[in-house]
Parts: C-alpha cells; sequence; structure tokens
C-alpha cells in the first residue's frame, strides 16, 4: 500500500515485522526441539552400564594349632589317656612319613590311622588322621616303659611325692620277625655319644641275603652308622636304645633287636635319663585306660611273632588285659563295657583310643571331634624341621623291602644287632 505525502508515517510496520521474525526464529525452535525429541525417542543414549565388582572369595578355613603331643603332665595319677587326636590336610610333596615325624609319630602308627591312603602320595589337601592320643601302657609309671605292640617309649622321671607326675613318649623302631625286641625288665648300663658299631657275623649276613650289600666289620661314628650319635647301653647283651642314620624307619620292624628313636628323641632323652633307670618292655596290642570317668581301649595291630591266641580266646585275653584298678571302677560305678565296640574295634585296630563305655562309642564319633590342625611342626616339639642324615619319606620304602617277612611264622630269635 502507497502512502501519500501528507499520511504520517506508519511506524508500527518495523515492529511487525520484527514480531513475525521473532515468531519465525521460535517456531523454528519447536521444530528442532521436536525432531531432537523424536530422535531421541527412536534411538536412546547408550550409557555404560555400572561396574558391579565380584564378591570376594571365601576367606581360607583358620586352623587350629598343632599341639605337641610327646611331654604330658598326670595332673591327675588315676588318669591314663593322654594327648588328643588331630587331622591336618596333606600338602601336595607330603609323604605319610613326611607328617609323621613332623607330628612325632611313626610309620605304622600313621599309615594304621589312615587305610586306604596312599603312604607317597595322600594327596594335596587331603585330611590326615595324625594319631597323638594314647593310653599308656599297664605298668609301673617309672623309668623307662616301652610298648612294642604300639612301637612307643614312654619315659617316667623320678618325682617327688605330692608332685604331678610327667610322661614323655615317643615313636620307635623295633627288631623285625627273627631279631625280636626282647620283653622283660633291665636297666640302662651307660651312655655313648658317637656310638662305634660292630655288626655280629650274623647280622651281616643277614643284611646281605636282604639287599645283597656287604656290611664292614667296624662302623665309626658319622652319617654312615646306623647307631646315630646317640646310645643308651642296656643289661642285655647287645641290645640298645640308640637313634638312627635312618629316621623314617622309626615306627617299623627294621632293626635286628634294638630300640630306635628319631635322632631328635634320642638326643633328650640321652640328655634325661640317668644310668641305673629302670626299662620294661611289654607286648601290649589292646590297651584299657580310664580317663573322665569313661573306659577307653586303643588298639593296635598285634604282631606277627605274638605267640597268644587272639584269634581264639581274643575275650579272655581282653579281660585279663583289663587292670585291677579299672575293673575295680568299673564295679563302683556299676559301668558296663560294650563288647560289641569293643569287637569292631580290636577286629580293625587304628590306634586311636575310643570310649567303649557311655556314648560316642565308635571311631567316627572321635574322628569327627577331633581339631583340624596347620600342618607344622607344633611349637615346642624336639625337632626343628633340620636333618643331617640326608633321608626323606621316601627313603622308608626301601627300609619296607628290608622289613620282617609278612608270614606268621617266625624263624627262631638270633643274635641282637641294631
Amino acid at each position: 500500500m502507497s502512502r501519500t505525502p501528507d499520511s504520517p508515517p506508519d511506524r508500527q510496520q518495523p515492529l511487525a515485522w520484527a514480531a513475525r521474525g521473532a515468531g519465525l526464529l521460535a517456531l523454528l525452535a519447536g521444530v528442532v526441539a521436536l525432531a531432537s525429541c523424536a530422535l531421541i525417542g527412536s534411538q536412546p543414549v547408550q550409557r555404560p552400564a555400572p561396574l558391579v565388582e565380584a564378591p570376594p572369595p571365601p576367606p581360607e578355613p583358620q586352623l587350629a594349632e598343632p599341639l605337641d603331643t610327646h611331654t604330658f603332665t598326670l595332673s591327675n595319677p588315676d588318669d591314663d589317656v593322654v594327648g588328643a587326636v588331630q587331622i591336618t590336610l596333606a600338602s601336595k610333596e607330603d609323604t605319610l612319613p613326611d607328617i609323621a615325624r613332623r607330628f612325632n609319630v611313626g610309620y605304622e602308627e600313621i599309615v594304621r590311622a589312615n587305610p586306604g591312603v596312599d603312604p607317597w602320595l595322600p594327596g594335596a589337601g587331603r585330611s590326615i588322621v595324625v594319631p597323638t592320643r594314647f593310653v599308656l601302657p599297664d605298668a609301673p609309671r617309672d623309668g623307662i616303659v616301652i610298648n612294642v605292640a604300639a612301637m612307643r617309649l614312654y619315659y617316667y622321671p623320678a618325682h617327688k611325692k605330692g608332685e604331678p607326675q610327667i610322661v614323655y613318649t615317643h615313636p620307635i623302631g623295633i627288631g623285625k620277625v627273627g631279631w625280636s625286641t626282647p620283653q622283660g625288665v633291665t636297666s640302662v648300663v651307660s651312655h655313648v655319644k658317637d656310638p662305634i658299631w660292630r655288626p655280629s657275623a650274623a647280622l651281616r649276613k643277614d643284611h646281605f641275603n636282604d639287599n645283597g650289600e656287604q656290611l664292614p666289620a667296624v662302623v665309626e661314628a658319622g652319617p654312615d652308622n646306623p647307631l646315630g650319635k646317640f646310645e643308651l647301653t642296656l643289661g642285655w647283651r647287645g641290645f640298645l636304645i640308640h637313634g638312627t642314620n635312618k629316621p623314617y624307619g622309626v615306627g617299623m620292624r627294621s632293626s635286628h633287636g634294638c630300640i630306635r628313636l628319631y635322632p631328635e628323641d634320642i638326643e633328650k632323652i640321652y640328655a634325661m635319663v640317668t644310668n641305673g633307670t629302670h626299662v620294661r618292655v611289654v607286648n601290649q596290642p589292646f590297651l584299657f585306660g580310664l580317663h573322665e570317668q569313661q573306659l577307653y581301649l586303643q588298639a593296635y595291630s598285634v604282631l606277627e611273632d605274638d605267640p597268644r591266641d587272639w584269634d581264639h580266646a581274643q575275650k579272655k585275653l581282653l579281660s585279663h588285659a583289663l587292670a585291677a584298678h579299672i575293673q575295680h571302677t568299673l564295679q563302683q560305678s556299676g559301668s558296663q563295657m560294650d563288647w560289641q565296640s569293643v569287637a569292631a574295634i580290636t577286629h580293625t585296630p587304628r590306634g586311636i583310643p575310643v570310649p567303649v563305655t557311655g556314648a560316642g562309642n565308635s571311631i567316627d564319633a572321635v574322628l569327627s571331634a577331633a581339631p583340624t590342625v596347620e600342618n607344622r611342626i607344633p611349637t615346642g616339639a624336639d625337632w626343628d624341621g633340620s636333618d643331617d642324615t640326608g633321608t626323606d619319606g621316601q627313603s622308608a620304602k626301601q627300609l619296607l623291602l628290608e622289613r620282617q617277612p609278612t608270614t606268621a611264622q617266625a624263624p627262631a630269635p638270633r643274635s641282637p644287632g641294631t
């Protein structure tokens, strides 16, 4: 529309155009916003998933400390049971002889307690029963008491009246069939450090027949001497209590009549025992003992050359094995022995004390109550883990080949050796 010269200027027109421009801009912004919303709605923004941390692995089971079970204080003189059964876990490198020495038990003891376990390859993580609970032999608690069936030595040092009795116990090696360790009472005659070994002609012949090796007539002190570093001479001519240069033979019937101890154990016994100390050797495969008003039975394997008829007169022989004080206590309390449990325990001896009166009369109940402990030498043990004999658990294999024959018929006893 044209404007005449007389008409006033139209000042509202620029404002209208400006308003229209602003409206267009707002409209464009709205379109862009709608397009953006449509884009966002059709393709959502990908955001990283939150990090979820993996749960931490379960903590390793806390194992108890292993118990030192070679020294006991008998605060109650009527108590016949000492120590505690333990369970440990084998490592990849372990053999049963390795674990046995670590816990101061012998070869037969640990093999008997773990039927079905390969002695040379038990397997990493395998639960191993450590039979470190003992029923004391039925014998005077004076001096040295040796139970050949258990292959274990007990030493009761002299003590003053009113003081508690102390007992030390260690595994031993004993005479193989035909070279049996004698039974009876003798005494310690002398102490010899770094002894010289003079094997008899009969012993050298037997050794040659066993493995084809010719023994020298004299073996000087040193690493090749089977007597070890310490020797206690007994009143029985030719029979000794001594150490060994083959520690993994302890707990076997592998000697020629002498009594062998681990090197660390004979050193302590040698220092404590005096000349004149009584030495009593018994053969008690089935041991009854009282503990906390219960009667326990500990069963070992009967030795091949034991002349008693355990197969046909077992109940009679077991009744005789009950000490007088035990029979008296049972009568006073009115307790009855569970002969069914007795039969089960003696039929498959595992060398672990099991109650045969009251509740819990099974080996399974005893083992379920046993603590699982660290697989290491207990604090306070005689052994520090070092060994200058140069042997290990595998060396016991050769000793097994040299030990007694498996037949029940034994040759006539011969002159002792070591």
